[in-house]
């Protein structure tokens, strides 16, 4: 059962908005998905009463809603085949652990200030010391929010995301259309395409990075023996209204591997270490996880 986790320590960053448009964009394709809130304000309940009197809530499959204590080990209710998780602002430490336990990919939404930035690269700082994100096992990949195309802040988040060697998979524009969507209980994918040309290209990049996890393939026993590899370069499209990050971003492949002393020295000469205790805490408990599968929240039964 594939699970995104939208993640970012600094509130007002758009998690919820970056994971309602998710489980939206699951449900108008058949997927049975459930929207998990982590966070204790509960931010996506109220959403998920409002989209169940709109009309496209009949139209296609419902969307579970879930609160999730991340402290308590749970499964997703029968049926559910994807999960999204809407996680709390200050996620570090053994918390941040727990996420990254029964989670396949972490989508971090960054803001341009300088306040967001370096929020965001100390938080990842820290879940490369973790051994299910250093191994590939748990993928992440920072996206551009609310970016204005008058300003040059596509090119100062794309050098930002290549300065930390951040996966960077997209840019969402400042546009008033997902404020009124959130106010109606609906997403960008629940309007007509005609009207929203401009957003819907700008998704799309994202989700072709996500499309292995929303759509996991099956394998046969002989291609499961099988390694996969996939290519560690995405190339922006084409055309992005403005918004395109100019170079190529590099992308961490299945078969990449990185040891956890490797991502924790890579971190400290980036001066973004959290201090030692609480970052080895955070790694034993990762590889506890790791060693005891069965345990794991949300964990995918086959």
């Amino acid at each position: 059962m594939p699970v995104i986790a939208v993640v970012n320590r600094k509130g007002g960053s758009g998690k919820s908005t970056l994971a309602t448009h998710l489980a939206a964009y699951c449900a108008r394709n058949n997927i049975s998905v459930m929207l998990g809130d982590v966070d204790r304000q509960q931010s996506t309940q109220p959403w998920l009463k409002l989209r169940e009197a709109q009309p496209v809530s009949a139209k296609h499959p419902s969307i579970l809603g879930w609160a999730i204590d991340p402290r308590n080990v749970m499964r997703a209710p029968p049926g559910v085949s994807h999960v999204i998780l809407d996680t709390p602002g200050g996620l570090r430490g053994l918390d941040l652990a727990r996420v990254v336990g029964y989670t396949d990919v972490i989508l971090m939404p960054v803001c341009n200030s300088v306040f967001d930035r370096e929020s965001a690269a100390d938080c990842y700082a820290e879940l490369m010391t973790l051994p299910r994100v250093a191994s590939g096992k748990c993928k992440v990949a920072a996206i551009g929010m609310r970016v204005d195309a008058r300003t040059k802040a596509s090119q100062t988040l794309t050098a930002w995301a290549q300065q930390h060697s951040i996966p960077f998979v997209g840019i969402l524009r400042d546009t008033q259309a997902y404020v009124r969507c959130v106010e109606r209980g609906l997403t960008l994918f629940d309007l007509p395409a005609d009207h929203l040309r401009t957003d819907l290209a700008q998704w799309q990049p994202i989700l072709d990075w996500l499309e292995p996890v929303l759509r996991p393939a099956v394998r046969t026993p002989e291609v499961a023996k099988q390694r996969v590899v996939r290519p560690c370069y995405v190339a922006p499209p084409s055309s992005f209204n403005g918004l395109t990050p100019s170079v190529p971003i590099r992308v961490q492949s299945e078969g990449a591997s990185l040891k956890p002393a490797q991502a924790v020295n890579l971190a400290s000469a980036k001066g973004h270490t959290e201090p030692a205790l609480r970052s080895s805490l955070a790694s034993r408990f990762g590889r506890l996880l790791d060693f005891f599968p069965s345990s794991r929240p949300l964990q995918r039964s086959a």
